[in-house]
């Protein structure tokens, strides 16, 4: 297994937004997450769904899309684990 960040990304309070990477070979196991990097502590800050497209035979890319859930702008990694 390895990991890494894929991304850096911002939100506004109560935001909701949509990246995509791509070109990922369909042969490997990805498990996407997101970690915020602005402390707030009391509760969670993030919420995250990943949608999967089947690109070509041997590609895929995904959509993930990133929500907001505290009133204050956060920031976050979208990070990577390829599964062996």
């Amino acid at each position: 297994m390895w990991t890494n960040v894929q991304f850096t990304g911002s939100l506004g309070p109560g935001a909701t937004k949509r990246w995509f990477t791509y070109a990922w070979p369909v042969a490997w196991h990805v498990v996407w997450y997101m970690m915020p990097t602005t402390p707030k502590p009391g509760g969670p800050q993030i919420d995250w769904d990943v949608e999967v497209e089947r690109a070509n035979a041997t590609q895929c890319t995904y959509w993930l899309t990133v929500k907001n859930l505290t009133s204050d702008p956060v920031t976050f990694e979208g990070r990577y684990a390829v599964l062996a």
